[in-house]
């Protein structure tokens, strides 16, 4: 990660508090939080399934999907019923949840 000339302006501090905040990560951001190359990112990125809106992702979105990757079947996470309550059953939680508030 260090020698990713993608990553070398991203500051971790700033990243962390992103996360801390609660607040979208970009691709570069999200590299850099999770300690993977930037093409690495990019990669998951376009997994079906990953919780990524219009190229950003909330840090617990993505540690929910991952939780749900290592799941059984039978344990779903409660958090797709709320996308889907919003009207935005493709929506990763985060943003359904943004989605949901913003319309009430």
């Amino acid at each position: 990660m260090a020698e990713d000339k993608q990553l070398r302006d991203i500051r971790l501090a700033d990243v962390l508090e992103k996360r801390r905040l609660d607040q979208a990560l970009n691709a570069k951001e999200f590299a850099v939080c999770a300690g993977v190359s930037y093409s690495t990112a990019r990669s998951w990125l376009h997994l079906p399934g990953f919780p990524v809106f219009r190229g950003v992702i909330f840090w617990q979105d993505f540690v929910q999907w991952r939780t749900g990757q290592n799941a059984r079947p039978s344990e779903t996470l409660p958090a797709r019923n709320l996308a889907a309550s919003a009207g935005a059953s493709n929506l990763p939680p985060r943003a359904a949840r943004i989605l949901h508030e913003a319309t009430q």
